[in-house]
C-alpha cells in the first residue's frame, strides 16, 4: 500500500529527498550487509569510517573546498555553536564584529557577551522589525572574525552576496541555506549549519572551520567544546549522532549524483521562490514582510489580512495536504519552507492553492 506524503514546507525538521529516504528505508536493518542497521553499527567499524569519510569527502566536493578546511559533525545544534565560536576564536584583549539580522542573529551575539567576550555589533536591520540585510557595514579590520546569519528563517530574509569584510574571516550560521546555492568559500573561516532544515535529520550539526582558525582553539576550554578535540579525533571523540551523519552522506550523494552539484539545485530553488513571489507580488490579499532585495530562496514569509484569514489558511492547506505553513510563534503570519528537499512541483501546488483561497476570501 502506497505510503502517503504530504507536501512538507516545515522550517525544521523539514522535508528531507525522497530519493535518500527511500534508500534509508531499504538499508535500515541490514547497512550495506552488515546484518546490523546503521543506528546499531559501531561508530569505531569500517562501516561507519566510510560513512563519515566519504561525507566529508562530498561536502568539500561540492563546496570546493580543500583540506585546509576541517569538517566536523558536532552535537548541540546550531545553538550550540553561538557560544563555541566566541570561546574557541576570541582570547582577552579580542573582539568580533556581528552583524544583527534577526532572532538567530540576535542570540549568537547574546550568548558571545554571555561568555564576556568584546563582541561588536557593526550593523543591524533591527530599526525596521529585521525586514532587510543591511548593505552599509564598517567593518573592525581588527576583528579576529566577522559573524553573519546567511538566511533568517523567521523574517524570511538572506544575503543575496556576502558582504566584503576586508580580509576579516566570515563566521556563518548557514543552518537554513547550507548547500542550497554555490559560493566562494575563501572568505569563509568558519560555517556551521544545523543539519535539520536542509541537508538531514535533527541532532547533528556540521561545522566547517579553516586551519589558521582550528589552530586558535587553545586555552582553558573544555574538552568537549574544544574544535580541535573533534577535528583531531574525525569527530568520534566520543558517540557521534550516527544516523544523522549517514542521513547527510546521502543528502550530499543526492545533491551530487542526482541533482547534478549546486549550480543546479540553485537553479530550481530559483524557480521555487520565484513561483510563490510572483504570487504574493500580484497580489493584495498577500503581503511578504521581507524587502524584496532581502527576500530568502528558502523561507518565504507573509501575512494575510487578519489573523483569523491566517489561521484559516493553514488550515485548509493542511486538508489540501500542504503543511508547515504556519509562521514561528515569535512573528505569526505564514511561512513557507521550500529547501531543497521540497520539490518544485509541490511548491507550484502551493502556489495555485493561494491563488484559490484568495478568490474565494479576498
Amino acid at each position: 500500500m502506497p505510503t502517503k506524503r504530504i507536501h512538507n514546507f516545515n522550517a525544521g525538521p523539514a522535508a528531507l529527498p525522497l530519493p535518500v529516504l527511500e534508500e534509508i528505508q531499504a538499508s535500515f536493518l541490514n547497512f550495506n550487509n552488515s546484518g546490523m542497521s546503521i543506528t546499531e553499527v559501531s561508530h569505531r567499524s569500517k562501516w561507519f569510517d566510510d560513512v563519515i569519510n566519504d561525507a566529508v569527502i562530498r561536502i568539500r566536493r561540492l563546496l570546493k573546498m580543500d583540506e585546509t578546511y576541517q569538517v566536523l559533525f558536532l552535537q548541540g545544534g546550531a545553538s550550540m555553536q553561538f557560544a563555541m565560536i566566541p570561546m574557541n576564536l576570541l582570547r582577552d584583549g579580542e573582539s568580533a564584529d556581528y552583524v544583527n539580522t534577526g532572532t538567530w542573529a540576535t542570540k549568537a551575539i547574546q550568548e558571545a557577551r554571555l561568555l564576556e567576550k568584546t563582541v561588536r555589533v557593526a550593523a543591524s536591520s533591527e530599526d525596521r522589525n529585521f525586514c532587510y540585510i543591511p548593505d552599509k557595514i564598517e567593518f573592525d579590520p581588527k576583528a579576529i572574525y566577522t559573524h553573519i546569519t546567511s538566511n533568517n528563517t523567521i523574517k524570511g530574509t538572506q544575503w543575496a552576496a556576502y558582504p566584503n569584510t576586508g580580509g576579516v574571516p566570515l563566521a556563518a550560521d548557514m543552518s537554513s541555506d547550507f548547500m542550497s546555492r554555490p559560493f566562494d568559500a575563501k572568505p569563509f573561516g568558519l560555517i556551521y549549519a544545523g543539519a535539520q532544515k536542509n541537508i538531514g535529520p535533527a541532532g547533528v550539526c556540521v561545522v566547517i572551520i579553516r586551519d589558521d582558525l582550528l589552530k586558535r582553539a587553545s586555552g582553558n576550554i573544555p574538552t568537549m567544546l574544544k574544535y580541535t578535540t573533534h577535528a583531531a579525533k574525525n569527530s568520534m571523540y566520543n558517540t557521534p549522532p550516527c544516523f544523522g551523519v549517514y542521513t547527510i552522506q546521502l543528502v550530499m550523494k543526492w545533491l551530487e549524483e542526482s541533482v547534478g552539484g549546486l549550480e543546479a539545485m540553485d537553479a530550481v530553488n530559483q524557480k521555487k521562490a520565484a513561483c510563490l513571489y510572483s504570487v504574493i507580488d500580484a497580489s493584495r490579499f498577500y503581503k511578504g514582510t521581507a524587502d524584496k532585495d532581502s527576500r530568502s530562496l528558502m523561507n518565504v514569509t507573509f501575512r494575510l489580512p487578519s489573523e483569523d484569514l491566517e489561521k484559516q489558511f493553514v488550515q485548509e492547506a493542511m486538508a489540501e495536504n500542504l503543511g508547515g505553513l504556519k509562521g514561528h510563534r515569535s512573528v505569526g503570519g505564514c511561512r513557507a519552507s521550500i529547501y531543497n528537499a521540497t520539490t518544485l512541483e509541490s511548491v507550484q501546488v502551493l502556489a495555485d492553492f493561494m491563488k484559490t483561497f484568495e478568490r474565494k476570501n479576498g
